[in-house]
């Protein structure tokens, strides 16, 4: 199965909605094709410190998000799984938005690569100059990656080289 690079980003924004230019956004890299959203989740901390998931419909209800849940082979890829992982530096009165996407320009690239008897054996996002600082303890801890690792392997996303492949990195670095 070729599947374009998938990543993750949370995003934290003020209040318990999206606003219109942020859902437009977001709606407008769904309409240009180039992403496909797999998994999307939302949490709001309130003024007194609790965390809560929300709907779609709770943060964009004005409706300009359009979002059906992937049936099928990438279903159920989400990078953080507990509420306390994804409210972690949620300020109260604050939101926080996971958007779990698809590189769907990739696609093509990926199944020509693997039809030719090769693989797509790492896929790197480089921080943009001026955003959000490396965090202190390191991003991401090993365990967490692996298990992400074994969850593609799981799904089929990666094959048992490939995850071979990428269990290496990881415990190389």
């Amino acid at each position: 199965m070729a599947v374009g690079p998938v990543e993750y980003l949370v995003v934290v924004f003020p209040g318990s909605t999206l606003t219109g230019p942020m859902a437009s956004a977001l709606a407008d890299a769904v309409a240009s094709e180039a992403v496909r959203v797999l998994d999307l989740a939302f949490v709001h901390r309130g003024e007194g410190g609790t965390l809560a998931f929300k709907e779609l419909r709770d943060v964009d209800p004005d409706g300009l998000v359009s979002f059906e849940p992937v049936a099928g082979e990438v279903a159920g890829l989400s990078a953080v799984k507990d509420i306390d992982s994804l409210g972690r530096n949620v300020p109260p009165g604050n939101s926080a938005a996971l958007i779990v996407r698809e590189d769907l320009w990739a696609v093509p690239v990926t199944r020509a690569v693997q039809e030719a008897g090769g693989q797509l054996v790492a896929h790197e996002r480089l921080p943009a100059e001026g955003g959000a600082e490396e965090p202190k303890d390191g991003g991401d801890d090993v365990i967490t990656l692996l298990e992400r690792l074994a969850e593609l392997r799981q799904q089929d996303v990666l094959t048992d080289a490939e995850f071979a492949a990428q269990k290496t990195r990881i415990l190389a670095d």
